[in-house]
């Protein structure tokens, strides 16, 4: 067999082995009690039944059996909107099941990116508007493209690192405890992995975000755990504390925005939530401007006012 028939067959089988996985996972965090049917001492697996699902979807056991055995089965859009209705699906994870059975009008992913695109570049002039805001630009994977000031700011440690290896979740999942930023880690950390769930889900059969999962996984026992939940979440408007460099705690309401300029990124922009975050943050981008990133992180961003 040719390699031009073999590659499309194992990219389908790569795609039908994510919805097997996705589609038990789903079946098997549905209480019985969630969709009104009986538990009973009789049930040896978590979650519903398959014929309980293939029943709640309208749709025959044997195919809904095939669809979870990664079987090469093409569902309708209909089919499939009865199946996550029967799943209990919110919209992200919807979305996410529909791009893994490969339907019509699941958009296509962005190509590789291999370096920084210009046009991130040059949103550095809108970011550096938004002060005294943290914004930044990151991708579906995210890496941190571009950033202001207040950003360096409130998160130092990030800027320091070489513009290659300025990705959140990689921080996130390998840096020491005492470096870790986020106040609420898990639940922060939990959504972010969601997200990627669900942008993977458009990028199956792109090389260099498998290697950027098996990178990731390899170097975090914890990551691993969690992308195998096949959890799918959206980006949204949300609160999250901080931890400042000297020890502080601030809330932010962080927003993304949609750029035409750089399709494949978010801005993000941290909103205080109250006056103390905004004085802290205030304060955080004086001392950053006088003496830069790597002097907040050594001396602890300057005496403490609060």
């Amino acid at each position: 067999m040719s390699a031009l028939t073999t590659r499309p067959t194992t990219a389908a089988a790569s795609r039908r082995g994510e919805l097997a996985r996705f589609l038990r996972l789903r079946r098997e965090r549905i209480a019985p009690e969630d969709v009104g049917l009986p538990g009973g001492p009789r049930r040896r697996t978590p979650g519903l039944r398959r014929e309980e699902v293939a029943q709640r979807a309208g749709v025959g056991v044997a195919w809904y059996t095939w669809l979870e055995q990664g079987r090469a089965i093409n569902p309708s859009v209909q089919v499939l909107d009865a199946i996550a209705r029967a799943l209990l699906l919110d919209p992200a994870e919807r979305e996410h099941l529909h791009r893994l059975a490969d339907v019509p009008g699941a958009l296509s992913c962005a190509p590789a990116r291999e370096s920084l695109p210009p046009e991130a570049a040059a949103l550095k002039t809108i970011l550096d508007s938004l002060s005294p805001l943290p914004a930044s630009v990151v991708t579906a994977d995210y890496d941190v493209l571009v950033f202001n000031d207040a950003y360096a700011a409130l998160d130092p440690r990030m800027v320091l690192l070489p513009p290659a290896d300025r990705n959140v979740l990689w921080r996130l999942f390998t840096a020491d405890e005492e470096s870790q930023p986020l106040v609420d880690w898990e639940r922060e950390v939990s959504f972010m992995v969601g997200h990627l769930r669900a942008e993977f889900g458009r990028r199956l059969n792109d090389p260099r975000w498998r290697a950027y999962i098996r990178r990731l996984s390899d170097a975090s026992p914890v990551f691993a755990d969690m992308w195998a939940r096949h959890e799918v979440s959206a980006p949204a408007t949300h609160r999250k504390g901080f931890r400042t460099v000297d020890g502080r705690t601030v809330t932010i309401t962080a927003t993304g925005f949609t750029t035409t300029t750089v399709p494949d990124a978010k801005m993000w922009v941290y909103t205080p939530a109250d006056d103390y975050a905004a004085r802290t943050i205030g304060e955080l981008l004086d001392r950053y401007r006088e003496i830069g990133a790597a002097g907040l992180v050594a001396d602890g961003a300057g005496p403490r006012t609060d």
